[in-house]
């Protein structure tokens, strides 16, 4: 009835059964956090799901690494289980009558590993979630917040390659969520581990999120970067998830910068800096090296100033003014570029020259978003 057009809801009512996924078809890539999202409903749980077979898909491929986890029986699907995936719920799934060592260790011992060996596992993955000290608590004695980095490291405790996570900070109180998000963030920073994270929160996605699938009856409407799915909606649908989004909170100097031209060299005359400005109409050039690491800036009534005494850019230039790296947030250039009387450098990890942003081109990049996003609403 699906491959005939027909909907999930006219499926319903006709037959009283739901389609859960249907055409479902993505890759996610080693070492990414990919986010699964939609509203109550929209299939993210069940596909999650799909991926460890706690349910089994009717049609189709699951593919880890190769292996099709769908076709895999009972004997296969445990060891994958146990050693190449597992998973953290929102609801904690913690065994009240252990402490939370035994806790963490749960899933070692359940693969026959030895009492030292997987007290010594679990004790490092206790300390990756900033709870050491709390080895020997009782569960049932911790904070909510505390109870799902107990649930979270005892995910990380088998070293398992794929980490699905259900919605597993949902529960928690906001300002406890937002800790645990961090958390998240920089073990992943650390561990570039495998994760598939369903969120129903946009804001969520778009912090955690490498890539983004946002799903609706059971099929995916759209995939992209944080980036790609707030600037680019593929429809109607999504434009209504992102409709209200602060996007300088999402946006980056990647996004609104311009290309770093002209710049000069650190061993070009001054002569060869005045040019440039008054070729290009500016009142200022950025100076690098032979290897575009950014080494200062010139204005012009310097460089005409300093000609007349045969002096070198680099006796002129100025070598102490406010920059930034790539993925720094837009809500974090914003105040920068209003206090700033030179155009703002944007530089890798390795201080290379990538770009420069003025304020028109922040305020450039925000209106054309939500330009794009009124001509869906009028559409």
């Amino acid at each position: 009835m699906v491959e005939k057009g027909m909907s999930k809801q006219d499926i319903f009512k006709q037959t009283k059964q739901t389609v859960g996924l249907y055409n479902v078809n993505f890759d996610v890539y080693n070492g990414e956090t990919f986010v699964l999202m939609g509203l109550s409903g929209s299939g993210k749980s069940t596909l999650l799901r799909c991926l460890n077979r706690l349910i089994s898909p009717t049609d189709g491929h699951i593919l880890i690494d190769g292996d099709d986890i769908a076709g895999m029986d009972t004997g296969e699907l445990r060891n994958v289980r146990r050693k190449k995936m597992t998973m953290v719920f929102q609801s904690f799934a913690l065994l009240p009558h252990r402490t939370v060592m035994d806790n963490v260790a749960f899933g070692l011992e359940i693969q026959g590993v030895s009492k030292e060996e997987r007290y010594t596992k679990a004790e490092e993955a206790i300390a990756k979630v900033g709870l050491k000290g709390y080895e020997h608590s009782t569960t049932s004695s911790l904070s909510g917040g505390m109870q799902q980095r107990v649930g979270l490291a005892r995910a990380l405790a088998t070293d398992p390659d794929v980490l699905l996570m259900d919605e597993a900070f949902s529960a928690l109180d906001p300002l406890i969520r937002a800790e645990m998000q961090d958390e998240l963030l920089a073990l992943q920073n650390k561990m570039k581990k495998t994760i598939v994270f369903v969120s129903h929160d946009l804001d969520e996605a778009l912090k955690l999120g490498d890539r983004i699938a946002i799903m609706k009856d059971g099929y995916i409407a759209q995939i992209g970067t944080p980036e790609e799915i707030l600037t680019s909606p593929a429809d109607d649908y999504v434009s209504e998830f992102v409709a209200g989004v602060d996007r300088a909170k999402i946006l980056t100097a990647d996004n609104v910068m311009k290309r770093p031209e002209p710049v000069v060299s650190i061993n070009s005359a001054l002569t060869v800096a005045t040019q440039l400005m008054k070729k290009h109409g500016i009142s200022s050039i950025f100076v690098v090296d032979p290897d575009k690491i950014l080494q200062g800036i010139v204005l012009i009534d310097h460089a005409v100033a300093a000609m007349k005494e045969k002096k070198k850019i680099s006796e002129v230039m100025i070598v102490d003014f406010p920059k930034v790296e790539v993925d720094t947030p837009v809500k974090d250039i914003i105040p920068m570029i209003a206090e700033s009387q030179y155009p703002l450098p944007v530089v890798d990890s390795v201080g290379k020259l990538k770009g420069i942003i003025v304020r028109g081109s922040v305020l450039g990049a925000l209106a054309i978003t939500e330009e794009k996003e009124d001509e869906g609403e009028v559409q």
